[in-house]
């Protein structure tokens, strides 16, 4: 698959975990979908990223997460949406699962080896 295909492809599957995560009572707010080169430099150095972040290449979002109006903050709250975004298709990640340090708004598609 080539990068372009696989964007067009987390697209979509981006567009139809949305509406789950809707239907589940839950509500987000998009945060980074795409991430320029210099701001992934600048979170790698804060030590709040990586270079080669997967937001530079549109294969990964973070979303807020809202459940009764109240913003979760602590990645187990996400592992329900994680579990669900990892069942759309074997390249699919979340960032709960990252170690040693969980990212749990973060979904992506795994490209070249990152997640």
């Amino acid at each position: 698959m080539t990068l372009s295909e696989q964007q067009r492809l987390f697209s979509k599957l981006l567009g139809a975990f949305l509406v789950w995560i809707d239907s589940q009572g839950y509500e987000v707010v998009g945060g980074d979908w795409h991430r320029t080169a210099d701001q992934a430099a600048l979170n790698a150095q804060a030590g709040t990223g990586i270079v080669h972040s997967l937001h530079t290449i549109s294969l990964a979002v973070d979303l807020m997460l809202f459940k009764d109006g109240i913003y979760q903050t602590d990645s187990a709250a996400y592992e329900p949406l994680g579990e669900y975004w990892e069942s759309l298709h074997s390249l699919c990640r979340w960032g709960g699962r990252f170690r040693p340090k969980q990212d749990g708004d973060h979904f992506s598609m795994e490209w070249d080896g990152v997640k």
